[in-house]
């Protein structure tokens, strides 16, 4: 087995600084990687107030972009995304803050568009199952029940 290097306080601030700046972080994250790099509490501690005093580590601007990307490029529904927040340990605050970047219109167009081509690939010709399928695939990508029902009754006769 290889041995792991050790990093000084300032090789890691260095390091976790090009972490922060290539994407933009949570603190879980940002935490796990330093333990990784076998840094003590102290250190670590040190290295996470560094790193948001300089702006690498904002939680806010995490969650936001969080919820932006999710939402554009897995075509995530609001209550995915939730969860997902909350697993990386971000504030309801900043959950909140976050959900404010999905446009309305668009989270409603999203959801159209993401049932009709998952609609199309469905082979099953029982409208029940079509059905249950379907609702199945929305709600867990974390599409409220309230509007995935709504477009089941639109969709499937």
């Amino acid at each position: 087995m290889h041995e792991q290097r050790a990093y000084s306080i300032e090789e890691a601030k260095r390091k976790l600084e090009g972490y922060c700046a290539y994407q933009d972080r949570c603190h879980k994250e940002v935490i796990t990687k330093l333990k990784q790099m076998r840094m003590i509490p102290e250190a670590i501690d040190q290295i996470i107030v560094h790193l948001i005093n300089e702006n690498f580590l904002n939680e806010e601007r995490f969650a936001q972009s969080f919820a932006r990307g999710k939402f554009s490029m897995k075509k995530w529904g609001r209550n995915r995304i939730v969860s997902e927040l909350k697993q990386r340990n971000i504030s309801k605050y900043n959950i909140t803050t976050a959900l404010k970047e999905i446009d309305d219109e668009a989270y409603l167009k999203t959801l159209d568009s993401l049932a009709l081509k998952r609609l199309e690939q469905i082979t099953e010709q029982n409208p029940l199952k079509r059905k249950k399928k379907l609702a199945d695939y929305l709600l867990y990508r974390g599409w409220e029940s309230h509007l995935v029902y709504e477009k089941l009754k639109e969709l499937v006769p």
